[in-house]
């Protein structure tokens, strides 16, 4: 089969071709459609290929399950054969034939359905209505909220300001872990755990329900969440060939384990292969996890410090959804994720992004940017994202309305509540007073001891 987008080295077996990212039967009916949505993220497709090759592969099976249906017939007559004394050796020889050409199509069945499976599964989520062509340049800015800080003198860098006041020590991060990791230290790892426990606090408070996953997940997470195949190069992968299980090895794949690059990855699969009641509809959830990340590639001048890095802490809010409910689902988180920025007393802003920036995974996503003054530069705190029934399909998410016999597949929705590797660069920054020192935003002073100023101690 001809191939349209990068080739992918993984294939996921699952068995069901319509338990792929994208809905199979939706690139049957409407090729044209899917294509044009895709092409808002920058992909040109074209599904005529695709389609014949998904008719040959259909027609071979409808072909091998009339054999199978012949065999089942034939076999049925050698008993009564045999009890009428009649010669079966022609019917055997014939039923022989049958189960050779049957094995023979249901080996090429099994290659046709796991190259059908991995070119659909590494197509990207089809941006939600309302959601704009282009790239990043294209995002549209919904709202700032307060006002750029100004200064009367010199502001520093958040690099200086942590360790003049003795918060976080970037060269011991270094010499332990290398580049893109840092060290809290003091009153910085405190102030760390104050906005942790603020995040933490705000959630539970609005009715969502804590959990503390593992940080070592199957290859099948990632699948699910839509991180894998395509981008396991940004994950730290654990073990070497002697961790591979059999069924890895089997589908291909290089790793079985890795540390989990966000708790949304953790999250998206606690439901995994299981059917819900409609009743518990909506679940709302939330994690703390450290995130480990590759971030691969070179890191901007600008970029010093705690921008990038490949260890950091976030707190995740989660929800599944029944799908005429995600709309608001997704409001609700946005509006979460502002609120806990906006009671920190940080200047932000809130863009709706283009189909092109939107993450694989997701059909609609709004980031939640602080300003960071040293940058003269808006940086992302929080995505809150929409996946529709994307993760759904791929893990197998479903629920059953009352009465039905049909499960439907859930939507996933998910946002930081917050990341504090820009959270904290930002309170520094807006925060900073001319002696050097800090002003503690209100909401942390309780996780603090009442501090209210973090003063030089250099």
């Amino acid at each position: 089969m001809p191939v349209y987008i990068v080739v992918l080295s993984e294939t996921f077996m699952i068995g069901q071709l319509e338990a792929v990212m994208l809905d199979i039967n939706l690139l049957r009916k409407a090729p044209e459609e899917v294509a044009a949505a895709l092409k808002k993220r920058g992909f040109e497709l074209d599904f005529t290929e695709f389609l014949k090759f998904d008719q040959t592969r259909r027609e071979l099976l409808h072909q091998t399950e009339e054999l199978k249906a012949e065999r089942n017939r034939q076999s049925k007559e050698i008993p009564a054969m045999k009890k009428a004394g009649e010669d079966t050796t022609a019917l055997l020889a014939e039923m022989k034939e049958l189960a050779d050409k049957i094995k023979e199509n249901d080996s090429k069945l099994t290659k046709l359905n796991a190259e059908q499976e991995a070119f659909v599964a590494a197509l990207p989520n089809i941006p939600a209505e309302g959601v704009v062509a282009g790239g990043k340049e294209a995002n549209q800015v919904v709202k700032e909220v307060g006002k750029k800080p100004e200064f009367d003198f010199e502001p520093k860098h958040h690099v200086d300001l942590a360790k003049d006041l003795a918060l976080i020590d970037y060269e011991r991060g270094v010499k332990l872990s290398g580049n893109g990791y840092w060290l809290y230290t003091g009153l910085g790892a405190r102030l760390e755990w104050a906005l942790l426990n603020y995040f933490i606090d705000s959630h539970v408070q609005a009715g969502y329900e804590m959990i503390l996953p593992p940080h070592i997940l199957l290859y099948d997470c990632g699948y699910t969440a839509g991180q894998f195949p395509k981008f396991t190069e940004d994950s730290f992968v654990l073990g070497g060939q002697d961790s591979v299980s059999a069924r890895d090895k089997e589908l291909g794949r290089s790793f079985s384990h890795y540390l989990l690059p966000t708790s949304e990855t953790a999250l998206v699969n606690l439901y995994r292969d299981e059917i819900l009641d409609e009743s518990v509809l909506p679940l709302k959830y939330f994690a703390y996890t450290p995130c480990y990340r590759r971030e691969a590639g070179s890191y901007r001048a600008e970029e010093r410090g705690m921008i990038r890095g490949h260890q950091f802490n976030k707190v995740e809010m989660f929800q599944f959804a029944k799908p005429e409910d995600s709309p608001a689902a997704l409001d609700e988180l946005v509006e979460r994720a502002c609120k806990l920025v906006e009671d920190l007393g940080l200047h932000f802003r809130l863009s709706h992004l283009a189909a092109g920036d939107v993450s694989h995974s997701m059909q609609e996503t709004y980031d939640v940017e602080v300003w960071i003054p040293s940058m003269n530069d808006y940086k992302e705190v929080s995505s809150a994202s929409n996946a529709g029934d994307y993760q759904a399909r791929r893990g197998q998410l479903r629920f059953r309305r009352e009465g039905a016999k049909k499960p439907e597949y859930l939507h996933t929705l998910n946002a930081s509540g917050l990341a504090t590797s820009r959270v904290f660069p930002a309170i520094l920054e807006q925060n900073q007073q001319a002696d050097g020192s800090v002003v503690v935003p209100e909401k942390l002073r309780p996780y603090l001891g009442g501090l209210e100023v973090i003063q030089t101690r250099r």
